[in-house]
């Protein structure tokens, strides 16, 4: 009789830690600051969780507010420019409108150049998402 090791389903009990039913053997490395790491080792132990699991639970049951594309400088004020000069030629069309001192195709051709200032600020903002 062999002491302190059982036999089960024909093979020996080596003893020591039984295997996990699911295996976690892939490393994936985080890269962030000494106060990142502080604040996600401290978020860990406040969960009652080892800084792995926690991140684990974190990316595969937690929510992450995406940020909203955020547009260059730039394209913002061109954008607020189109938008403005928009503004401008419709003020100017109701004006003139109202006072009925544009014949109908100058009128037209104002609202159109109107329209298309709007598009193409429209254009601008779906090609850069």
């Amino acid at each position: 009789m062999i002491m302190g090791a059982e036999i089960k389903n024909g093979k020996r009990n080596k003893g020591g830690r039984p295997c996990k039913e699911i295996k976690r053997n892939k490393l994936l490395g985080v890269k962030c600051t000494s106060l990142e790491k502080i604040t996600i080792k401290a978020k860990a132990k406040y969960s009652g969780l080892t800084v792995s699991e926690y991140l684990r639970e974190l990316g595969m049951n937690g929510k992450i507010d995406m940020q909203k594309i955020m547009f260059p400088k730039e394209i913002l004020q061109f954008t607020s420019t189109l938008n403005h000069l928009a503004a401008n030629m419709n003020q100017a069309a109701k004006k003139r409108n109202y006072n009925e001192e544009l014949n109908a195709l100058e009128r037209a051709n104002l609202n159109h150049v109107s329209g298309m200032v709007k598009q193409l600020v429209q254009d601008i903002k779906s090609r850069l998402k």
